[in-house]
C-alpha cells in the first residue's frame, strides 16, 4: 500500500477535525450565522478571495451549486478575514489537542516536506491554503499542515472522479463520510432527492478514481526517504490517537 493511502484516513480526520470543534464554533459565532455551512464555506473558501459563488462551487466540487451560493453569500465577513479566522480555529484546535504531543515538531517537519513537494496545478484550495502563513508553534503547525494535505488529496480526488466519468454526486453517494452513509451525506450537502441508483459500474469507476488519487498524490510523499516515511506513518497515527482520545 502506498504511503499516501496508508496515512489517508488519519490525515483526513486530523485535518478536518477542527471544523466541528469549539474553536470553529467560536469563529462561527463571530460571523453571526447560527448554522454550519455558511461559516464553513466562507472560512474554507476564503483563500480563493472575493469571488462569485460559482468559483467556490467549482473548487469544493462535491457540493451542489445552490448550497454553496446560499452559504457563501450568507456571511458578510470578508473572504480574507474569514480564511484567517478559520486558520486560527484550526491552529487553536491543534494547540488544545496536541499541546502535550512530544513529537509535534518532528511531525510538522515531515508534513511540511510533503506539502512543499506537491504540485498545485488544478488545485486552487490546496494552493490557497498552502499560501496561508504557518504558525510557529509545532502543535498548531501540525494541524494546519494536516488541513493543507487534506485539501491536496480532496482536490486530486475531484480531478480523478471527473476523469473516471462519474459525477460528484455519484461519488458522494458511493463514499459518504465517517459520520454519514452516502445518501445521508448527500442530503447534508443539500443535493435534491430522489437520488439515482448507484450501480456496480459506478462503484467500479469510483474505485478507479481512488486508485488514480493515490497515484497523483504519490510524488508529494516521495519527497520523504524510507526512514522519514516510516516516521510519518507512526507519528500521524500517534497524533490521531492523541487528538481523538476520549
Amino acid at each position: 500500500m502506498s504511503i499516501g493511502r496508508t496515512v489517508n484516513r488519519h490525515i483526513q480526520e486530523l485535518g478536518g477535525g477542527f471544523m466541528f470543534s469549539r474553536e470553529a464554533r467560536m469563529y462561527a459565532a463571530e460571523t453571526g450565522i447560527d448554522e454550519f455551512f455558511g461559516p464553513y464555506t466562507r472560512g474554507r473558501g476564503g483563500v480563493l478571495g472575493e469571488v462569485d459563488a460559482d468559483v467556490v462551487t467549482a473548487a469544493f466540487g462535491f457540493f451542489p451549486e445552490q448550497s454553496i451560493r446560499t452559504a457563501w453569500e450568507s456571511v458578510s465577513l470578508p473572504a480574507e478575514k474569514a480564511a484567517q479566522r478559520y486558520a486560527q480555529a484550526c491552529q487553536e484546535f491543534g494547540r488544545r489537542k496536541l499541546g502535550g504531543f512530544e513529537e509535534s515538531a518532528r511531525l510538522a517537519a515531515l508534513l511540511e516536506t510533503v506539502v512543499a513537494a506537491a504540485y498545485p496545478a488544478g488545485l486552487p484550495l490546496f494552493a490557497g491554503w498552502r499560501a496561508m502563513p504557518l504558525p510557529t508553534d509545532a502543535p498548531a503547525r501540525v494541524m494546519q499542515l494536516a488541513h493543507v494535505l487534506r485539501e491536496l488529496r480532496g482536490g486530486l480526488h475531484l480531478l480523478a472522479v471527473r476523469a473516471a466519468g462519474i459525477t460528484p454526486l455519484q461519488a458522494v453517494l458511493i463514499s459518504g463520510s465517517p459520520l454519514n452513509d452516502g445518501p445521508g451525506q448527500a442530503r447534508w450537502y443539500g443535493w435534491p432527492e430522489p437520488f439515482e441508483e448507484i450501480t456496480d459500474e459506478h462503484r467500479g469507476a469510483w474505485e478507479q478514481a481512488e486508485s488514480v488519487t493515490d497515484d497523483l498524490i504519490a510524488p508529494a510523499f516521495a519527497a520523504l526517504d524510507q526512514a522519514e516515511s516510516a516516521d510519518l506513518v507512526t507519528l500521524v497515527a500517534a497524533a490521531h490517537t492523541t487528538t481523538f482520545a476520549r
